[in-house]
């Protein structure tokens, strides 16, 4: 009996470090993977490619929600996450005077015809009226920090359980034709903020 208990408490040790060995593995290899990218071209080109690449999804999943392949997830949620991920070029231009005239005639339009204002504008114009009249404090201490990233993680995750529940599970999001582009485009949304936050805490 003392000898199949010794036996038992070597085996808890042995997996107990083939465990730490592995996480340790699991490190270096993140770090490799980390210089290896800025060896390539940088960590701000990784994070600026994977920025545009998270908004086009989220864009993507917004006209996608407007067809025939419409999800019963909650796609306002993209808004914000598009308002935290969108690059700054293309913020800087929407939130500038462009940005006002085309606010401006969306509430028009909204106000004074609403049998001529479509219901799939109503999202793209809550996006354009949140860029124009977003204050400071956002604009400069949320968008592009901790605090930012950690949103656009949240929504991403809710959003992806929210589209596994609503499929029946996770292996018919997969299948499923209607939610294998969904399910992917979900997914794009998770790189960009996991991608940031493993920048940051590399640096």
């Amino acid at each position: 009996m003392g000898r199949v208990d010794y036996l038992a408490m070597k085996t808890d040790v042995d997996t107990v470090a083939l465990v730490n060995s592995d996480v340790e593995e699991l490190k270096i290899a993140a770090k490799k993977l980390v210089s290896d990218v800025t060896k390539l071209g940088g960590l701000a080109f990784g994070v600026s490619f994977l920025k545009w690449l998270a908004c086009c999804s989220a864009i993507y999943l917004l006209i996608l929600d407007r067809t025939n392949w419409r999800t019963k997830i909650l796609t306002s949620l993209l808004i914000p996450y598009i308002f935290l991920s969108l690059p700054h070029v293309v913020f800087h231009f929407l939130s500038g005077d462009v940005g006002k005239w085309i606010a401006f005639i969306a509430v028009v339009l909204r106000l004074f015809f609403p049998k001529h204002f479509p219901d799939w504008l109503e999202l793209p114009g809550s996006l354009i009226l949140l860029l124009v009249v977003a204050p400071s404090f956002l604009v400069h201490h949320v968008r592009g920090t901790w605090y930012g990233s950690f949103i656009s993680l949240f929504i991403g995750c809710y959003l992806l359980q929210e589209h596994i529940r609503v499929s029946g599970g996770f292996r018919n999001s997969f299948t499923q034709p209607r939610g294998v582009s969904n399910t992917l485009g979900i997914i794009l949304l998770l790189v960009y903020p996991v991608w940031t936050l493993i920048v940051r805490v590399s640096l």
